[in-house]
């Protein structure tokens, strides 16, 4: 079959067995073109939650599921490849932040969405990369326990300093391996480029940026600027979906290395032999760790 033929069965299929595909900004185009909804891992999981079907199809990876299956546990939710994880959510679980939280008892412990359900159980509240800054200016506690991504808490401390942030070791390995000499060297190349990064990177690079932000704020921002040329500092599907979407304006990639094998395990193929009942997994969680979980996405969005 061709991918048009593909994307026109994977439709029809969805539309028979009232499926929901949700697809990450950082999926292939063929799998943005057939999903409901496109967008973060937050955004899908409330679009998750506001759909009227019973099954979901994440084309993502499983923390999103996950996420997905805590705000709509009454449904059905599958990750459409098992593999499909993430090197920084599995960084970090519940033992050792349970350790660390007796070490400082007077933190209040935000977690990065990029975490497992597990390990959400024992959080305080929950944040996107869009959301940290201002969610962390209103947290009453002055002590934050910021994990798992020390590159990411260190931009938003640098924001809020009138709060005192804890950092552990942690992160994205894809958005940190980006250095000022890859930034220099795309500068060099593109003296006319606006460069937009994402808060994943390292605050060297951070620092170097004229725009800071999360996937759909980098997304944003390009739309609306007047520049024509940019560097974009994050996955590189998102330079490539860009350009389709604004083919007057150019974008480059900050650098070859910016690429996540976990968003890239996801084909079409797979999508469709989900969809089809073929594989795929279902993603199951107990009760308690979805009411636990639940627990720090709830302060999430009263205090976002």
């Amino acid at each position: 079959m061709t991918i048009k033929e593909i994307q026109d069965e994977i439709i029809r299929l969805k539309k028979e067995k009232d499926i929901c595909i949700l697809a990450h900004s950082y999926q292939a185009r063929e799998i943005l073109e057939v999903a409901d909804y496109t967008g973060d891992s937050y955004k899908l999981s409330v679009d998750a939650s506001k759909a009227e079907n019973k099954t979901i199809i994440m084309s993502g990876v499983r923390f999103m599921a996950e996420t997905c299956k805590i705000l709509s546990p009454e449904k059905t939710v599958y990750l459409a490849n098992p593999i499909a994880g993430c090197s920084m959510a599995d960084q970090m679980d519940k033992q050792l932040i349970s350790q660390v939280k007796e070490k400082y008892p007077d933190y209040t412990v935000v977690a990065y969405i990029n975490t497992t359900a597990d390990l959400k159980t024992i959080c305080d509240v929950c944040v996107t990369s869009s959301s940290a800054v201002k969610i962390c200016k209103k947290i009453e506690n002055d002590n934050i326990l910021f994990i798992p991504d020390c590159n990411l808490g260190a931009y938003v401390a640098k924001q809020v300093p009138e709060k005192n942030f804890k950092l552990l070791s942690g992160g994205c390995p894809i958005h940190a391996c980006v250095s000022t000499e890859d930034v220099m060297k795309a500068k060099e190349e593109h003296p006319n480029a606006l460069l937009l990064v994402h808060p994943e990177c390292i605050p060297q690079v951070t620092e170097m940026a004229d725009y800071v932000g999360s996937t759909s704020g980098i997304m944003e921002y390009a739309k609306n600027s007047d520049a024509k040329e940019f560097i974009i500092g994050t996955e590189i599907s998102i330079a490539e979906h860009l350009q389709y979407m604004y083919p007057d304006k150019r974008f480059y990639y900050l650098s070859l290395k910016l690429i996540c094998p976990n968003m890239k395990a996801t084909t079409l193929m797979d999508l469709y032999n989900c969809v089809c009942g073929e594989s795929g997994e279902e993603i199951t969680l107990d009760d308690k760790t979805i009411k636990d979980a639940k627990r720090c996405i709830d302060e999430m969005i009263r205090l976002g």
